[in-house]
């Protein structure tokens, strides 16, 4: 490709497109940014960030028509302004483009995965893959090799951006349930703020149950959606702990540990917004959620961390399975 946008100049939207500029066969990638943003600012006057420094074939942009002169469009964003992005996109002329939704999470309220909410809006002859499974910025560039899913409701588009993006640094897998891959890839932002309460209250004991117990509600919501519960196994779900239950790199497990601490987190953590979205949709719709419904009450009601812990062990006697 002679081009390739990225939308969103973040931690992770700027790897993406120092990955595909230095591992993909592309000649420029084009980042897009608002002009007076931090991160753009950063990136415009230094040509660097906290993680990496921009290549030669990286160039900044704040012009949406410079950035859409792609055919290959990645995006990374806040996932609760996509639906407003892609308004503003669907004034362009779109057709034929192909765009990579590379953030996790449900919009708020209306519980919609990203991949629906970008459908619904862009009125126009488009293409959408979507990105799940664990990585951190800071691994990739110790080089550190991990995987990765991508999914599609078209497999020739699923096919194409996978053997453009695969190289020796990510291993990219064919997702087969794109409803599955989504709600799990939000969801397992939600059970990282989970694990850092644990974390911010030593109980690190309690770990390998929220492991377990987790993705067996979230296949519910998946299931619910329309897709695979054995999806939540997969890479964009499960596979993707490691990096959002452990890791002193998640801003989700982060923010969850310092809530429990008293101590307000500063970082994007785009776990809170799903949770919202996963609360309405599991009252609405009477889903059986007891480890995000108790999650929400500590985060947004201010309910007793340990109380809502231990009344978990209270809920009735049930078989595992």
């Amino acid at each position: 490709m002679n081009q390739v946008s990225v939308i969103g100049c973040g931690r992770w939207g700027t790897f993406l497109g120092w990955y595909v500029a230095n591992y993909c066969h592309t000649d420029k990638v084009v980042l897009f940014g608002i002009d007076g943003a931090p991160t753009y600012e950063e990136l415009k006057n230094f040509r660097k960030n906290e993680y990496l420094s921009l290549s030669d074939n990286m160039f900044m942009t704040t012009d949406m028509n410079e950035t859409l002169k792609s055919d290959f469009v990645i995006i990374s964003i806040n996932c609760q302004g996509l639906r407003g992005l892609a308004k503003q996109l669907n004034e362009y002329n779109l057709n034929g483009k192909t765009f990579l939704l590379a953030m996790k999470g449900l919009e708020e309220p209306s519980a919609e995965i990203l991949a629906e909410v970008f459908r619904q809006e862009i009125k126009q002859d488009i293409h959408i893959a979507t990105l799940g499974g664990p990585g951190h910025v800071e691994d990739y560039m110790r080089k550190v090799p991990s995987a990765a899913v991508i999914d599609s409701f078209e497999p020739e588009t699923q096919d194409r951006v996978i053997k453009f993006m695969q190289s020796d640094l990510i291993r990219f897998y064919y997702g087969t349930d794109l409803i599955g891959n989504q709600v799990g890839a939000a969801l397992k932002n939600v059970i990282g703020l989970a694990a850092g309460l644990l974390d911010g209250l030593g109980w690190y004991g309690l770990t390998g149950a929220l492991m377990a117990r987790a993705p067996i509600e979230v296949g519910r919501l998946i299931k619910f959606k329309g897709g695979n519960p054995a999806s939540v196994y997969g890479l964009a779900h499960l596979g993707d702990y490691e990096a959002t239950l452990f890791s002193r790199n998640s801003h989700n497990r982060m923010y969850g540990e310092k809530f429990a601490q008293g101590v307000r987190y500063e970082k994007s953590a785009e776990g809170v917004g799903t949770l919202k979205a996963v609360k309405a949709i599991a009252d609405r719709e009477n889903i059986d959620m007891p480890i995000c419904q108790a999650l929400y009450r500590i985060i947004f009601e201010d309910a007793d961390i340990k109380a809502e812990i231990k009344g978990l062990f209270d809920r009735s006697l049930k078989k595992e399975f």
